[in-house]
């Protein structure tokens, strides 16, 4: 069993890349292919950690990132992504009530 650091639903930023996002799904570990890391990981995070899915505030677009990358965002502002309605069915305190039961 892993223990991810972050939950669906969590609003979080980027440490390198500095965009916010929220969580809509966790993999134990890395579940992407092997090209999509060597080309797109270029720090080469652990494989054996949760990676997240995540929604990207003010874009039309998700990124998959591994846990080393993020950290909770201290703000209390929604992020704005056109997929939100999909995932969640709220937000308030800082972080989006999923539709889905968590593990």
């Amino acid at each position: 069993m892993f223990q991810a650091q972050f939950s669906i639903g969590q609003v979080i930023v980027h440490k390198k890349f500095n965009y916010r996002g929220v969580i809509f799904d966790v993999d134990a570990e890395y579940s992407g292919t092997d090209q999509w890391y060597e080309q797109v990981a270029r720090s080469r995070p652990p494989k054996d950690k949760p990676w997240y899915h995540v929604l990207v505030d003010g874009q039309l677009m998700t990124t998959y990132v591994a846990e080393q990358h993020l950290e909770p965002d201290a703000s209390p502002a929604p992020i704005i992504h056109p997929l939100t309605e999909e995932y969640f069915d709220g937000f308030e305190e800082g972080s989006y009530r999923s539709y889905r039961n968590s593990n």
